[in-house]
């Protein structure tokens, strides 16, 4: 089977249910922008800014928007990023995850 056989059969997704999943472009987008933070973290700066986030993406000739940037900077003022991250590990273990015990 070739690549265009792939999801053949299949319809469009539900509209309710497209309007809510977010679209690939835009978590990639919100990816990038969070990859940027914390490489600017991994730097040495406590408290990226939004200038941080643009001057690493740029660095990669990635586009650039100023106000995702900023957005994300306003989340995530008064925060460590050890403290986002205990928090988002601690959301995951409600999810569980994995087969159950070997038989």
């Amino acid at each position: 089977f070739g690549s265009s056989h792939l999801g053949a059969g299949l319809g469009p997704p539900h509209p309710r249910l497209a309007s809510r999943a977010p679209s690939r472009s835009l978590l990639a987008m919100s990816m990038k922008y969070a990859a940027a933070y914390l490489l600017s973290v991994l730097a040495g700066k406590e408290s990226p800014s939004a200038a941080d986030i643009q001057k690493i993406l740029e660095s990669v000739e990635a586009e650039y928007d100023a106000a995702v940037a900023e957005k994300l900077v306003s989340e995530l003022e008064g925060k460590t990023i050890h403290e986002v991250v205990a928090a988002g590990k601690e959301k995951l273990k409600n999810f569980g995850g994995g087969g159950g015990p070997a038989v």
